[in-house]
């Protein structure tokens, strides 16, 4: 069973750090999840609050009960909780800030989707790998105004800066590359500030990167 640590927790909610691989709901052919093994953990019944992929680590709130869980899920649609993420991609953006406005397809149906991004490193590698001598991975700082499933991961493989380690969305040949040349195995992506109104007041919480994205 995965340990998940506790950053805050009040008679509402917990904010905790999700690792990555750790899936939030169970389902067919999930051995853990986060509602199951948090819930025995803490010794009691949690409700999700919002999701990450099961490859995504980070901040995430998790509700003592629905009441609390109906409240907190209210706050987020609100973007009275905002939500700031860390991905290392494989390419560059055309610009080092702007904003994502491409729509994104659920279920069959476009939605509006958007997001903030902001380059703060780009770092070249050299490699003996054929075709892959020069590789270049950009950190980005993301900000999301929509929460649509694999957003972020979408925005950036459509404009040709894709996470690395994202086989789903992203370059599935540059990633075996990657996995090679950098030993990068997982989805480089990370929920790593979450700011919430708590006591009448803005309250952030912030995590370093986990291991396995510090590379750059």
């Amino acid at each position: 069973m995965n340990c998940v640590s506790v950053l805050y927790e009040d008679d509402e909610i917990y904010v905790i750090n999700k690792p990555a691989g750790l899936s939030v709901q169970g389902g067919q052919g999930v051995k853990h999840s986060l509602d199951v093994d948090f819930a025995q953990q803490v010794g009691q019944k949690v409700y999700l609050v919002h999701r990450l992929d099961k490859d995504t680590a980070g901040l995430m709130i998790v509700a003592k009960s629905p009441f609390a869980a109906s409240k907190w899920t209210k706050l987020i649609s609100s973007k009275a909780v905002k939500k700031e993420y860390i991905a290392i991609c494989a390419g560059t953006m055309k610009e080092k800030k702007g904003v994502i406005t491409e729509n994104v397809t659920q279920h069959g149906s476009e939605k509006s989707a958007v997001t903030y991004f902001t380059v703060e490193e780009e770092k070249n590698f050299t490699t003996e790998l054929e075709g892959y001598e020069n590789i270049r991975l950009s950190v980005l700082r993301l900000k999301l105004e929509t929460g649509r499933m694999h957003q972020i991961r979408i925005h950036l493989a459509k404009n040709g800066c894709p996470i690395a380690g994202d086989d789903q969305h992203g370059n599935f040949k540059l990633n075996k590359a990657l996995k090679k040349a950098l030993k990068i195995k997982s989805l480089l992506l990370a929920s790593v500030r979450l700011t919430l109104p708590l006591n009448g007041r803005e309250s952030a919480f912030e995590i370093e990167l986990p291991p396995h994205m510090k590379i750059c």
